[in-house]
C-alpha cells in the first residue's frame, strides 16, 4: 500500500517542525509569570526593607535627641511610635554620652532573616545636667496691673 507522503504548508495544518511540542508556550509562559511575581515580591521586600531602616534611623536620633535634653520617659514613647512596628527600642547613658538603638524585623514573612537597625548619639545637655532652675517671671513695662 502506498503511503501517501506528507507535505508542510499551511493548507496541510503541519509545518514539520513540531515534534509533540504542543502545550510548550503555555508552560514558558506560566513560568515566566511566575518568575516576574517572585522578581516582583523581592522588589517589594526590599523597598519595604529601606523605608523600614529609614524609619528605624528617624526613631534613634529622635531618642537620643530627647533623652539629651532629659526627657528619656518621652524619647521611649516617640521612638516607638515612629519605629516600625515590633521595633526594639534601647537607650543606653554612659556618664554624658547616650546611645540609642531602635532594630526591627521589616518584612518578617517575606524575607525571614532581614534585620535592620539604627543607632544615634548625643552628649546630655547642660540643661538636662543640672537641677531645674525656678522660674523667674519678669514684669514688663505697660503690663502692670
Amino acid at each position: 500500500m502506498p503511503t501517501a507522503a506528507r507535505t508542510a504548508g499551511p493548507a496541510s495544518g503541519w509545518d514539520g517542525d513540531h515534534d509533540g511540542d504542543h502545550g510548550a508556550v503555555t508552560v514558558e509562559a506560566a513560568l515566566a509569570l511566575c518568575s516576574l511575581v517572585v522578581a516582583l515580591a523581592l522588589v517589594v521586600g526590599a523597598i519595604s526593607a529601606v523605608a523600614a531602616q529609614l524609619r528605624c534611623l528617624d526613631a534613634a536620633r529622635e531618642a537620643a535627641r530627647l533623652t539629651a535634653r532629659g526627657e528619656q520617659d518621652r524619647a521611649e514613647e516617640l521612638a516607638r511610635r515612629i519605629a516600625p512596628t515590633g521595633a526594639v527600642v534601647a537607650v543606653t547613658i554612659r556618664g554624658d554620652e547616650i546611645t540609642a538603638r531602635v532594630s526591627a524585623n521589616p518584612v518578617a514573612g517575606l524575607l525571614p532573616g532581614i534585620a535592620v537597625e539604627a543607632d544615634a548619639a548625643a552628649v546630655l545637655e547642660e540643661l538636662a545636667l543640672e537641677p531645674a532652675a525656678p522660674e523667674t517671671v519678669q514684669s514688663l513695662p505697660g503690663n502692670r496691673r
